[in-house]
């Protein structure tokens, strides 16, 4: 147990770093750039998670997903209702719920934002094995699902 405080203390100063070297670099502001749209950080999160899930979700899955309550997510959603990069569609599981879909002017926005993001990471990492790409997907993923089952515990 000794040495999970010692490992704690190894990876936060990293973790700063990396969070600093992202905003120094600005890529969200490039990234949001690239979209050609002036978005902020929640809606681009929207538009992100319908874009990864490539299905329309509910308001509610959608708030989830953003860890914040749904009244954000419909304040977010209703001001990309009003830029037509997302629409409202009937949920063929229940006609009285409405589910939220990328148009195809917000498939192509966030397009254009993930590319900017994939380039950055995928230019940083080009002198890394497959190997050791997989080794940090495999172990990022377990750190954040166990960190997510521990806090989880605390709620």
């Amino acid at each position: 147990m000794s040495a999970v405080p010692s490992l704690f203390r190894d990876l936060l100063p990293r973790l700063n770093e990396l969070s600093g070297s992202l905003r120094r670099g600005k890529l969200f502001e490039r990234a949001i750039a690239a979209t050609g749209l002036p978005l902020e950080r929640p809606a681009m999160s929207v538009l992100g998670i319908l874009h990864l899930e490539d299905e329309p979700l509910r308001i509610g899955e959608i708030a989830t997903r953003m860890n914040v309550v749904g009244p954000h997510v419909t304040r977010q959603v209703q001001g990309l209702e009003s830029r037509g990069l997302v629409r409202r569609v009937a949920d063929p599981d229940d006609q009285r719920a409405r589910l939220i879909e990328l148009t195809p002017r917000g498939t192509a926005a966030t397009e254009r934002y993930v590319a900017v993001i994939e380039g950055w990471f995928a230019e940083a990492m080009s002198g890394w094995s497959a190997e050791d790409r997989q080794v940090l997907d495999r172990l990022l993923t377990r750190l954040v699902e166990d960190l997510t089952a521990r806090l989880s515990e605390l709620d």
